[in-house]
């Protein structure tokens, strides 16, 4: 199978989607943000002086699965209806997982949206606490699951 997003002259194409079926579709996707144990603490006691850091950066996850299509260009843009973004605290490792999920009926997934969501929330917890802690690390931005649409159903193995 080739690049869907490449024409037959290899130039960059965004795909025809107009004759798939309309399903539901699910992403589910998450990533990670280390830091330093104090800034963890802070975060989780919500004692940061820029205020609630998670709650700005989900509301910024959910603004930029919406956005998604702007930021990517061969993203089609979507009528998701719904978007989450949870956080867990991992004391042992000093970070925060992040799961977010991008959902809709259309001809086309969301995998995007939901690591864009991912992406975004983390970028967000970076840049509300850059000042107390610079060397935060983001990583493992994946998708866990898709559902919807030809391909079926894939979920991540760990």
């Amino acid at each position: 199978m080739g690049f869907t997003h490449l024409n037959e002259q290899g130039e960059a194409n965004m795909v025809d989607v107009t004759e798939k079926a309309v399903t539901q579709r699910i992403a589910r996707a998450s990533g990670r943000i280390y830091m330093k144990p104090e800034t963890l603490a802070l975060i989780k006691d919500n004692g940061h002086k820029k205020g609630d850091v998670l709650q700005v950066a989900r509301i910024a996850g959910i603004q930029g699965a919406k956005k998604c299509s702007d930021l990517i260009p061969l993203c089609h843009p979507l009528m998701l209806t719904k978007v989450q973004v949870d956080f867990s605290f991992n004391e042992a490792d000093s970070c925060i997982n992040i799961t977010t999920l991008a959902k809709l009926a259309g001809q086309t997934g969301v995998e995007m949206e939901a690591l864009t969501a991912a992406s975004i929330t983390a970028l967000t917890i970076f840049d509300m606490c850059k000042a107390v802690d610079p060397g935060m690390r983001i990583s493992d931005i994946k998708v866990l699951e898709k559902q919807g649409g030809k391909s079926g159903h894939f979920k991540l193995s760990d």
